[in-house]
């Protein structure tokens, strides 16, 4: 992950913040802002090793009930103010009833609901959150298997902005000494599973372009939605495209352009 030392960064979502305390001890950019969406009393319950205390000590600003997708919950946060915005391992929290669950997904699948948190977190940071002279960047780490890799991340998230996909890297946790990426609702620590960081800016001159990798599965012989390929000729693509993964993807995007549409009604 790349980290300039003169950037302002603003972490969304972190858990037990021990991905802020570790890039705020290791990496000392220029300023951190650290946010959670839990109340501070259920992220002291919740993680019984946590780092709100130590970022507190070291002058950095905490912000919890921080939702990215409610501006309303915004309030402390100084707007236009941040060179980087990260978002680790983002996953919508899970459902508190069944009956939750039935209003959440009633016309569309989780699929979607956690592509939106994504495209809402690009959205706002690009709008609300980043710096009109700063690096302008935005990252995502995400992993890549069911059902993250089902997201489309480097095709979907930024459909019909200007914001542009400028490549990912893969996440090198060990870079990050004391960061436990762990479960949305539980005080547990996730299987450490392969990252990949995915990069946007709307900087058209952004010089990390350079130092990332372009991304996957592009041509006619890939499947882009199901990140596989290549495909030889086109009885084997088309045999893809009968499988019940292409169906299945095909299901999710269109449920996905369905919620893209609707935007820009």
């Amino acid at each position: 992950m790349f980290i300039d030392n003169s950037w302002r960064v603003l972490t969304i979502g972190d858990g037990d913040l021990s991905f802020s305390s570790s890039l705020l001890t290791h990496h000392q950019p220029a300023s951190l802002t650290a946010t959670v969406l839990d109340t501070r009393d259920v992220l002291l319950a919740k993680y019984a090793h946590n780092d709100y205390q130590t970022l507190l000590q070291k002058n950095c600003q905490v912000l919890c009930e921080f939702d990215v997708m409610e501006a309303k919950s915004w309030g402390k946060l100084n707007e236009h103010s941040f060179d980087l915005i990260i978002f680790q391992f983002p996953l919508i929290p899970a459902f508190k009833s069944h009956q939750e669950f039935q209003e959440k997904c009633k016309e569309v699948h989780i699929n979607t609901l956690n592509r939106q948190l994504l495209r809402h977190f690009l959205l706002n940071s690009f709008a609300h959150f980043l710096d009109p002279n700063g690096a302008r960047l935005c990252y995502i780490t995400s992993k890549d298997v069911k059902p993250y890799k089902e997201w489309n991340i480097e095709n979907a998230l930024n459909m019909n902005t200007d914001i542009d996909y400028l490549g990912w890297h893969h996440f090198d946790i060990n870079i990050f000494p004391g960061y436990k990426v762990r479960n949305v609702d539980r005080d547990k620590h996730v299987k450490d599973t392969k990252g990949i960081t995915y990069v946007w800016s709307d900087n058209q001159h952004c010089s990390l372009r350079k130092q990332l990798n372009e991304a996957l599965y592009q041509g006619k012989e890939y499947c882009q939605l199901c990140a596989s390929g290549p495909y030889n000729n086109e009885q084997d693509m088309l045999k893809h495209q009968h499988t019940k993964k292409h169906l299945n993807m095909l299901n999710y995007e269109k449920m996905w352009q369905l919620l893209i549409d609707r935007e820009s009604l």
